[in-house]
């Protein structure tokens, strides 16, 4: 017999449906969906790419989000304590909820440090630092923005003091009535600035490169490519894994399904990365810029983009508030999942979390900081590589599949949960259902595509090394997934006993 427990009465809920939407999709929406998803839409073959993105969204990304979902409802608990709640007699699932707790401590490491960067950029264009100035200029910006460590800091401390101050107020009065206006103020902003980047001259190019689908384009760059990109950009985009959108599920009342609020959130999310294609693929090809994807993109290209355009000063700090509406909000969220970790663990009040967390936050996020700067001559990953790449690729390559790895296999094994008690808690109350003819694929098949993206991960990073090291990490890998499945199964033969 399951243990599950009564949740308390005094469990936080939210005040609406649409809080909890805005709130798991600003979780959702995050800067990834700016610097990385047009690069890679005009790089494989354009609406193409976005197509197999959908299919991957609908075949991958909304069942572990479903997943993550009916894990938080049903044990009204962060991922801290969810198994514990939920798992049957003799599992040792819980084992696995390190990954969400040290995932989400570790993203906010150095994403705080990227949402600093755009509230930066943001003052910079308001103040006009930009205007006429050339690509050596904006060049020298942003290195010297790296190499000055004060600034730096003094950017990341103030985005952890506003995520924290957020959560503090709780989850109506801070985390809920903030964020609401935060999406809202981000949506209308999108939709402006894609409307004026669209109506540019020359910008018709540039809607063409970005979504009619180029099919020999997908030939030329391989298929398998192709399908692999849109795979894992389905499954990254959606800050599934690390319990984000679990801590969320927990203060939801039942009155809907959950297949239907992951659709919805996932809509939202797609419908962002795609005006953000909008925003700038058009405008890159109306200036004669190439669009690059990652930071040089956010850093180098746009402020470049700016200086060029008329009202340049304008569109470029609507832009980069924009920018920092996305990536406080993914804070805002994962400050909330790490504050109820302490709630839940110790029996924290919210204030004595919040202040211990804000703390350990800060302290945390100086090591990709410094980096850039008085550490810039580590290289943990190579040379070029800095402590934000480590970090990054500790938490996207290896926390994010195998906690995303770790909700499948406990919602879909006997030994962890079971399929027929999340089903039960998928579809309690109004909405989409569901599909129950999905359980082999959900349990059988999405488990191997997570392995694939994971082992791939793998393989990308470290393949340019050498074979040796290559084959030596991949064993590294290899060891994580045996502790994946070592938990979920070792305790199996307890667990049915216990059932009987």
């Amino acid at each position: 017999m399951s243990n599950v427990s009564n949740s308390k009465s005094d469990r936080e809920k939210f005040g609406s449906r649409i809080g909890f939407i805005l709130v798991s999709a600003g979780c959702a929406i995050g800067i990834g969906n700016v610097w990385k998803f047009p690069y890679l839409c005009g790089q494989y073959g354009g609406a193409a790419f976005i197509l197999i993105y959908l299919v991957f969204l609908l075949l991958l990304g909304i069942p572990v989000m479903v997943c993550e979902f009916a894990v938080g409802r049903a044990s009204r608990k962060s991922a801290a304590r969810c198994f514990e709640v939920l798992e049957r007699k003799g599992s040792r699932f819980h084992w696995l909820k390190f990954i969400s707790i040290i995932g989400s401590y570790m993203l906010m490491m150095y994403y705080t440090t990227v949402a600093g960067w755009m509230l930066y950029y943001c003052w910079l264009h308001i103040r006009g630092a930009f205007v006429g100035a050339d690509n050596a200029r904006i060049k020298s910006d942003y290195a010297s923005m790296l190499s000055n460590a004060p600034n730096m800091a003094f950017w990341t401390i103030l985005v952890c003091l506003i995520g924290f101050v957020i959560c503090y107020f709780g989850i109506q009065n801070g985390v809920e009535r903030v964020t609401k206006v935060m999406m809202t103020c981000l949506m209308v902003l999108m939709v402006v600035l894609a409307v004026h980047s669209v109506f540019l001259k020359g910008a018709e190019k540039g809607i063409a490169f970005y979504l009619v689908p180029d099919f020999w384009n997908m030939v030329e760059r391989g298929v398998g490519n192709v399908i692999f990109a849109a795979m894992s950009q389905a499954f990254f985009t959606l800050s599934i894994g690390i319990g984000a959108m679990l801590i969320f599920g927990s203060y939801l009342n039942k009155e809907r399904s959950l297949t239907g609020e992951a659709v919805t959130i996932t809509a939202l999310d797609t419908f962002v990365a795609l005006m953000a294609g909008f925003i700038i693929i058009p405008a890159c090809f109306a200036y004669g810029i190439e669009p690059d994807a990652g930071p040089s993109l956010i850093f180098l290209t746009i402020p470049n983009l700016f200086s060029q355009m008329p009202g340049g000063r304008i569109w470029g700090a609507l832009f980069f508030i924009f920018l920092s509406f996305a990536a406080l909000t993914t804070v805002i969220a994962v400050f909330e999942n790490i504050i109820a970790f302490d709630m839940d663990l110790f029996g924290w009040t919210r204030k004595k979390s919040v202040i211990i967390s804000a703390v350990l936050v800060v302290l945390l996020s100086l090591p990709c900081v410094f980096g850039y700067n008085i550490w810039s001559s580590i290289h943990p990953l190579g040379e070029g590589t800095h402590i934000l790449d480590l970090e990054d690729f500790i938490v996207s390559n290896n926390l994010l599949p195998l906690g995303s790895l770790a909700f499948v296999l406990f919602c879909t094994r006997r030994g962890g949960w079971g399929w027929d008690r999340f089903i039960q808690e998928a579809d309690a109350g109004e909405g989409w259902k569901f599909p129950k003819k999905l359980r082999a694929y959900i349990t059988y098949v999405v488990p191997v595509i997570i392995i694939v993206i994971y082992l791939k991960g793998y393989y990308d990073m470290f393949s340019p090394m050498g074979t040796a090291a290559l084959a030596g990490w991949m064993c590294v890998a290899v060891l994580f997934l045996l502790f994946i499945f070592f938990c979920a199964f070792s305790g199996r033969k307890k667990t049915e006993k216990a059932a009987l």
